[in-house]
């Protein structure tokens, strides 16, 4: 039985309009958004602030290669299980509560991961934090699908890539400073998010009011375990093979048939679900099936990107984790930039299009120049090519949302926004996890090739090829020569991670060509009445102000 429905609500969500009927302003809606904002960027902050420490934390807590690969897949590979789940909570139940929830586990996570010991309880911590993450990264999406029309959405997405920007060039940088500070160390590139996340849950209870749609269903439990499984075993793989077992072997065979299995059986649940965590049936759409398998591949440029490049400044080029930091500005710079000015157009003239392939351009010809890297590349090359690949990944990110999102109808918008997450983060812990693998063989390589150069003795001096049987090297104490080696061997070796990266922000590049474009509605999406858009007729009833509640759903401000 419908109810009435809160002034400036129509249809189950939130509209451009105040209580008595106005529409919402430019600030009005900041503040809305304000908490949501900080948010993100708390839990984006997480996430790079430790990127420049991370050398020395696995060095400090007697890590590999191995270690430093999978503290940053964990968190990719849980946010990637999680951000499913925490869309179809949205379509449930209260948004503003369920990205406060994603806080406070963001929060735990953090402190215990400051506690840690070993590498296993950092890993473990990590996996906590990539919980919350993924809830604030699927969940800021939706709140702004909810309140803002795709015409509009296009402006403040942009303001959302800002706020990734920054957070992403102020984390390394906060976490460089911190790291070189003797009195705080690397323990609290963890702790000093808290605060921050605290801030975030006041303003969020203060700022964020939207209504909450209730519905008789059952969450699709069976089918996140299922995917979880699915991708955790295809990622444990890629990560152990060639190290603790061959490629090909019967370890591989059980754990990629095992992979294979679980998302057979998750395909065989969600199509019999009455209401699964992935509606198969969005598929049908070519858009939102393109915009996933792009997404897929834009996550592994963007997440490589970010994790490698700081061993390559700090092991190749053997600057501070602080200098590290600043040396990343231009990529992000480029991000910055480019996700503002692409919202702020697309605003404006409701065409997305060309920022899709314009962005995809700019991606290969970013990573195909930044698989040129080595240890003793100009500075001003680098800069260049880390700007173009921050340009593109700019005009995709969010652009690749906003073009699903504008083909859905409302009752499916939690669950496609996440769908379109859920693929990026999948490439990004796919992508870290294959290519921090391929990274550690190629170090290895170029370094015993090094030495090999360099005569017997010196590879006996250093044992285990140099890399301290996988562990991150210490600079300062090796000897000239061999340090040159060294540093020549991660330059070489990052370079042929963006090399391999590439052709996958090609592949992104071809798929969004063939996304046909759909002007923009000027409509928030709890408006739209079909997937496809409202007809004529319905925008003018809308307008009138007419009010439609689904039978057996009740709206609650």
């Amino acid at each position: 039985m419908a109810t009435t429905t809160p002034g400036g609500v129509r249809g189950g969500g939130l509209s451009e309009t105040t209580s008595d009927g106005a529409p919402m302003t430019h600030p009005q809606i900041m503040k809305a958004l304000s908490g949501l904002m900080l948010g993100m960027f708390v839990a984006i902050l997480s996430s790079t602030i430790v990127s420049n420490a991370l050398p020395q934390i696995i060095g400090d807590l007697g890590g590999t290669q191995s270690s430093y690969t999978w503290v940053v897949t964990a968190a990719l590979l849980s946010m990637t299980a999680a951000t499913p789940l925490w869309g179809k909570l949205s379509d449930l139940f209260s948004k503003k509560l369920l990205v406060q929830i994603s806080l406070v586990i963001y929060v735990l996570g953090s402190v215990v991961a400051g506690l840690s010991q070993n590498t296993g309880t950092l890993i473990a911590c990590r996996v906590v934090q990539g919980i919350g993450v993924g809830g604030l990264s699927a969940l800021a999406q939706i709140v702004m699908a909810a309140m803002i029309s795709p015409r509009e959405r296009g402006r403040y997405s942009g303001y959302l890539g800002a706020v990734f920007a920054v957070a992403t060039v102020g984390g390394p940088l906060l976490g460089g400073v911190i790291t070189d500070t003797d009195w705080l160390g690397w323990r609290w590139c963890f702790y000093v998010g808290v605060p921050f996340a605290i801030i975030a849950l006041i303003v969020l209870q203060r700022t964020l009011h939207l209504p909450v749609v209730r519905r008789d269903v059952k969450v699709d439990w069976l089918g996140a375990f299922l995917i979880s499984g699915a991708v955790s075993l295809l990622l444990i793989w890629v990560t152990q093979a060639g190290d603790s077992y061959d490629w090909i072997s019967w370890t591989t065979l059980a754990m990629t048939g095992g992979a294979v299995v679980l998302g057979l059986l998750f395909l065989l649940v969600e199509s019999r679900a009455s209401d699964p965590i992935i509606p198969l049936r969005l598929f049908r759409n070519k858009t939102i099936s393109l915009a996933s398998a792009a997404s897929l591949f834009v996550g592994i440029a963007m997440f490589s990107g970010t994790v490698f490049f700081s061993q390559y400044f700090q092991l190749a080029r053997g600057e501070s984790p602080t200098m590290s930091g600043v040396l990343t500005i231009p990529m992000i710079g480029g991000l910055f930039v480019s996700s503002t000015v692409s919202g702020q157009i697309i605003t404006k003239t409701g065409k997305w299009k060309a920022w899709l392939v314009s962005g995809g351009v700019l991606l290969t010809a970013g990573l195909g120049l930044l698989g040129t890297l080595r240890y003793d590349t100009a500075y001003w090359h680098i800069a260049c090519f880390m700007a173009l690949t921050g340009l593109g990944l700019g005009m995709m990110m969010q652009n690749l949302v906003l073009a699903t999102q504008n083909q859905v109808a409302p009752e499916d918008l939690g669950a496609a926004s996440s769908v379109v997450t859920f693929f990026r983060s999948l490439g990004g812990a796919v992508g870290v996890s294959a290519l921090g693998a391929v990274m550690a063989n190629r170090v290895t390589h170029y370094v015993q090739d090094g030495l090999a150069a360099l005569g017997p003795k010196a590879a006996a001096a250093t044992g285990h090829g140099g890399t301290a049987g996988g562990g991150i090297p210490d600079l300062d104490k090796l000897p000239a020569p061999i340090r040159t080696v060294i540093e020549s061997a991660y330059g070489h070796g990052v370079g042929d991670v963006f090399l391999y990266a590439a052709p996958f922000a090609l592949l992104s590049l071809v798929l969004v060509v063939f996304i046909k474009e759909v002007a923009l509605k000027s409509k928030p999406s709890a408006h739209a009445p079909t997937a496809e858009g409202a007809t004529e007729a319905e925008d003018a009833t809308e307008a009138e102000g007419a009010t439609r509640t689904p039978a057996g759903t009740s709206v609650k401000a």
